[in-house]
């Protein structure tokens, strides 16, 4: 039986929700990494890293190519880069908005009660 998109897209996004596997796709972006290196900027354990690691491989997220002891992982292709681009704009304008909110929230509170018209 097929899985409908709107479940095979909650899987994706499922397998996408970790934070060191978001924080690996963002240092990918940029070319490939070796392990060493992500290691170095997420400061995580071998195993745990190695852990995040498949599963992104497993997804056909990210590709690995070992030379001699170094294993460089890289994106699979541009697709998920765009994809983190794209979340950012979108965290970005919520924020923007959440920040506007904040600040006519905070000068409601400072500005000095509006008189009405007297009534008569």
């Amino acid at each position: 039986m097929q899985v409908p998109l709107y479940q095979a897209k909650a899987e994706f996004f499922r397998m996408l929700g970790h934070p060191t596997r978001i924080r690996v796709l963002e240092l990918l972006q940029h070319g490939p990494v070796p392990v060493r290196d992500l290691l170095a900027d997420i400061e995580i354990e071998p195993s745990s890293l190695s852990q995040q690691l498949a599963v992104l491989r497993r997804a056909g997220i990210v590709v690995s190519v070992r030379e001699g002891s170094t294993v460089t992982y890289a994106l699979a292709g541009g697709d998920v880069a765009e994809l983190l681009r794209a979340a950012r704009r979108i965290l970005t304008e919520l924020l923007a908005g959440r920040n506007q909110l904040l600040a006519e929230l905070q000068q409601s509170e400072t500005a000095p009660p509006r008189t009405t018209a007297a009534q008569g």
